[in-house]
């Protein structure tokens, strides 16, 4: 008896349905977008680059996964989540230095193609990707038998942006009397899920909700705020994901010390603490602590920047500042009453 590549474990007509079904129900801002030139189902996306209205347009690429997370997806069946995610982990990264998001795209693998998974899934990236008003212009679809378990799946996230290079954030606008302001997250986004996977195993689904709760998308807060009359008061952005803290250090000059303050981090955060009995040295730099996005600012406008996004119903804060040292690299200043403890 003649073996096919159906039979082999790659069912292509149903690579072919998911296709047919994402061609039919595009993302929003697909529709009368007149950048793409074409989108899903060639074997490349073209998308029209007019950026007349810059001096210096720069392409921005970025590309993430959702980690250990994703075994979670799989353990509770439910994908919508993880796919926010995914787009978020891109787009949030991507707007740090300004850049407006202009498409993205997928790459899904699994054992098996089950097409009401993946359309869920996928129905999960459309959705993130209209929050942050990006075109989902393409992807990959891979069904690859004996690689993964039963059920098992990965996915990985590619979003192109741009920014006029005059009007880029980053450290070499960062001063030393700069104050930083804070975005709550949504919960634990997609970082540290190794180490949460274990510290739940035991009662994993009491906690379904919070654990699967996705990364916040701040793409339309940012966007606003970059063409409103506080832009150039803004210098430095950083999205808190691996590294926790860390991350910070990424958007400032060298030689700076961020003195952070204490801020009410959210109960399940303190219970990964008391679960793993990590100081809050080692808790910081592992997960976001609450903490989804921070902004160095000029130190006159914070109250009035603190204001506007509550306005937006986003409750920032200020967590620090930023100061100079004679020390070669940078350093986080912990609040004394967190330091041995």
């Amino acid at each position: 008896m003649a073996i096919d590549y159906k039979k082999a474990g790659v069912d292509i007509e149903t690579g072919d349905r998911l296709v047919d079904w994402l061609k039919a129900n595009p993302a929003k801002t697909n529709v009368n977008n007149p950048n793409i030139v074409s989108g899903v189902g060639g074997f490349a996306s073209l998308f029209r680059a007019d950026f007349s209205d810059m001096e210096k347009p720069c392409l921005v690429s970025c590309t993430d996964g959702v980690g250990t997370k994703i075994k979670l997806a799989t353990h509770f069946e439910s994908y919508k989540e993880v796919a926010q995610d995914l787009v978020a982990m891109c787009v949030n990264d991507l707007i740090c230095c300004g850049a407006k998001p202009l498409f993205f795209l997928d790459y899904y693998s699994c054992g098996k193609l089950e097409l009401e998974k993946a359309k869920d899934f996928l129905s999960g990236v459309k959705t993130a990707c209209e929050l942050s008003e990006c075109a989902l212009i393409g992807g990959e679809t891979a069904e690859m038998p004996g690689v993964y378990q039963q059920g098992d799946f990965d996915c990985a996230g590619f979003s192109v942006g741009v920014v006029d290079q005059n009007k880029a954030k980053g450290s070499h606008l960062v001063q030393s009397d700069d104050i930083l302001i804070a975005l709550p997250s949504s919960g634990f986004h997609s970082n540290g899920f190794s180490l949460i996977r274990k510290l739940f195993a035991d009662d994993l689904d009491q906690h379904k909700e919070a654990l699967l709760t996705p990364t916040a998308l701040y793409v339309k807060p940012i966007m606003k705020l970059l063409a409103s009359e506080f832009s150039e008061n803004v210098h430095a952005m950083a999205h808190i994901t691996g590294g926790g803290i860390d991350n910070i250090l990424r958007v400032v000059p060298n030689g700076s010390r961020v003195e952070v303050n204490s801020w009410d981090i959210p109960p399940y955060f303190m219970e990964v603490k008391k679960r793993s009995e990590l100081p809050y040295s080692e808790l910081l730099k592992t997960l976001n602590c609450g903490l989804g996005f921070v902004l160095a600012v000029s130190a006159s406008t914070v109250k009035e920047l603190i204001q506007w996004f509550s306005q937006m119903d986003i409750q920032a804060f200020k967590l620090g500042q930023i100061t100079s040292t004679s020390e070669q690299d940078s350093q986080i200043q912990l609040p004394e009453e967190w330091v041995g403890q």
